[in-house]
């Protein structure tokens, strides 16, 4: 063999066996002895030792000695020139998988030897096990836990990283949170700020990003969708000094990415979907009982009317005809909101400025702050946004959420309202009072249909806000903390 030819052979990172037609090795490259399996080969110690081995030797396993016969016969018979497979080789360290090819040897066409290839694809082989798993697994789970979990596990095995987290967007601020990590030490507040400027790096650019960060190695996937960015995936592994291996992980960070992100928009959607079909469901319970609360009430109206004309001037009598027809006030006023819950309107679309609608409900709406002493700061949005709503329905959802703001400031005191441009040509307004906090058991309830913390309540009012807000694709929020005071977020998409 020429000098050239041999020093070739020996720089390839796999290992190389020729061999004749009886199966003996005639040359061997220098990486040979890599890729040593624990499977009863002869340790053979160098080149010369191995010329004139049998291969048979270390091939003590029957079925893999079926299989190489069965490559051979094969290309001596012309029905392949080559013939390759996977197969797992153990090691005290690991389990790993290597790629065998046999090529034919000769001239004219008739074979004199074959050439026996092995490279190990353990990584490769676990990046596409991994993606197959994870494909799997999310094609069939739709709760966000077990998907964060899952691809948690499997980016880890995938890049071999010690550390994996992954941060949604918030719609409201678009700022990232951690929603999941494993192998990060410190708080959710320190691994994001620590992160933060990698993971808007790989979305500016929109591609993965790589940092060396001391001894470690960052790898940060964005991961979007066709409506906007969800978040980022992001993994540490130990400081990766091959080219190869880091492009690897960072490929398949990248799949795994875009395959969470479908199913993160996905589970969003059912939820969505999930969420319309109950308000429909309560909807549709909530008229009936409405319907069948009606004619009772006009005959208690009625009986107690009568009362008071038939007992004349009893004081007794007189309090407590009135009581009851307060009470069937309150109850009608409740099935008249039922009923309005319950068999909506479908609100007709058009371009607006939800400024402008906001403009309508103040000047309806002032004496409200002047009974309270109450004062408003203001900003509207600039530029102005043009979005597709329904300016009746929407501004019932104002005059709501504006009365109960007004309910719960102190007297005397600001509220704030700002409305600004937001997403894609999209609108929103953050409403806020310096009352006191909203307790969290109240909070997680306050757009349940038939809950209400004030005295009188129907529970009514916010879960129609929350209803016409849904029919609008829009969204409205509630937030509260100790002195922070209550905000109330409703945002509008674009009209495009």
């Amino acid at each position: 063999m020429a000098v050239v030819e041999r020093r070739i052979l020996d720089a390839l990172p796999f290992t190389i066996y020729a061999v004749d037609l009886e199966g003996r090795i005639t040359h061997v490259n220098r990486s040979w002895g890599l890729f040593a399996c624990d499977n009863g080969a002869p340790a053979l110690a160098d080149e010369d030792a191995v010329r004139g081995v049998s291969v048979w030797d270390a091939l003590p396993d029957r079925g893999a000695r079926e299989q190489v016969e069965n490559a051979m016969d094969a290309i001596v018979a012309g029905r392949a020139a080559h013939v390759r497979w996977e197969f797992p080789c153990s090691s005290p360290e690991e389990e790993r998988v290597f790629l065998m090819q046999i090529s034919g040897l000769g001239d004219d066409g008739r074979i004199t030897g074959f050439v026996f290839s092995t490279v190990d694809i353990t990584p490769s082989h676990q990046s596409r096990e991994a993606l197959i798993d994870t494909g799997i697994a999310l094609s069939r789970t739709l709760d966000l836990e077990r998907v964060f979990l899952e691809v948690g596990q499997q980016a880890r095995r995938a890049t071999r990283a010690h550390a994996f987290a992954l941060a949604l967007a918030d719609a409201d601020s678009a700022r990232l949170r951690i929603a999941f990590r494993a192998g990060f030490g410190g708080t959710d507040d320190e691994v994001e700020a620590s992160l933060v400027s990698v993971w808007l790096d790989a979305l500016a650019h929109d591609r993965p990003t790589v940092r060396q960060d001391g001894d470690r190695t960052i790898i940060v996937a964005p991961m979007t969708s066709a409506e906007g960015v969800v978040g980022t995936m992001t993994v540490a592994m130990a400081r990766e000094g091959q080219p190869h291996r880091l492009e690897a992980a960072e490929r398949v960070l990248d799949t795994l990415a875009a395959q969470t992100a479908a199913a993160i928009e996905r589970a969003w959607l059912v939820r969505r979907v999930e969420h319309k079909r109950r308000l429909e469901a309560i909807g549709e319970v909530a008229a009936g009982v409405a319907h069948e609360l009606r004619n009772p009430l006009f005959g208690i109206s009625s009986a107690a009317q009568l009362l008071r004309f038939r007992t004349g001037e009893d004081p007794l009598v007189e309090k407590n005809v009135g009581r009851i027809l307060r009470e069937v006030e309150r109850l009608n006023r409740m099935v008249g909101s039922l009923l309005e819950y319950g068999r909506p309107q479908a609100p007709v679309l058009v371009p607006h400025d939800p400024d402008q609608v906001w403009d309508d409900v103040l000047e309806g709406l002032r004496g409200r702050l002047e009974s309270k002493g109450l004062s408003l700061a203001r900003t509207r949005a600039t530029p102005s946004a043009t979005c597709k709503l329904d300016p009746e329905q929407f501004a019932q959802v104002l005059s709501n959420i504006f009365g109960n703001a007004c309910d719960a400031a102190p007297e005397g005191s600001t509220l704030t309202l700002v409305s600004a441009p937001h997403g894609n040509g999209g609108w929103r307004c953050r409403l806020h009072n310096g009352g006191p906090a909203i307790p969290e058991d109240v909070l997680a309830r306050v757009f349940e249909l038939f809950f209400s913390s004030k005295t009188g309540g129907t529970g009514i009012g916010l879960a129609l806000c929350q209803r016409i807000m849904d029919e609008h694709h829009g969204d409205i929020a509630i937030e509260s903390a100790p002195e922070a005071g209550t905000t109330l977020t409703v945002t509008l998409p674009g009209a495009a």
